[in-house]
């Protein structure tokens, strides 16, 4: 887990197929964006945004993929992938379910620690008060 914000969960993907890969989960879970209350769905997208400048922040990522989808886990919940510049050209225009995400690392905090901490760093101003 990276952070709670307002809409929901922020976690590091479990397979890292870009260093930075992130799940935004709302909370309560819903079906789909659309089966959410129009100030609940602002508030999950402006979230989804927030999570995005972080890792553009946390990172060296030339730009923010995002994808939600639902079709196999009827469950919303957004992908944030960090794309880079230094990227192999054979995955530059990929999209990631392209890839062989077996072959991707897998998150551990003592590969990936030390940037979950930066992006919950520049999400802390926007956090909920405990």
């Amino acid at each position: 887990m990276v952070a709670k914000m307002p809409s929901g969960w922020v976690i590091m993907g479990e397979r890292q197929v870009f260093a930075g890969y992130c799940l935004l989960i709302p909370d309560p879970v819903v079906p789909h964006l659309n089966a959410m209350e129009v100030s609940a769905r602002r508030q999950f997208l402006s979230d989804m945004a927030l999570v995005g400048d972080a890792l553009m922040a946390a990172t060296a990522a030339l730009r923010i993929n995002y994808a939600m989808f639902g079709n196999l886990e009827p469950a919303l919940h957004a992908h944030l992938f960090p794309r880079y510049v230094d990227e192999p050209a054979a995955t530059r225009s990929a999209q990631p379910w392209a890839l062989d995400w077996s072959l991707a690392p897998e998150y551990s905090e003592a590969s990936y620690g030390g940037l979950k901490r930066r992006i919950a760093e520049y999400l802390s101003p926007v956090l909920p008060k405990r």
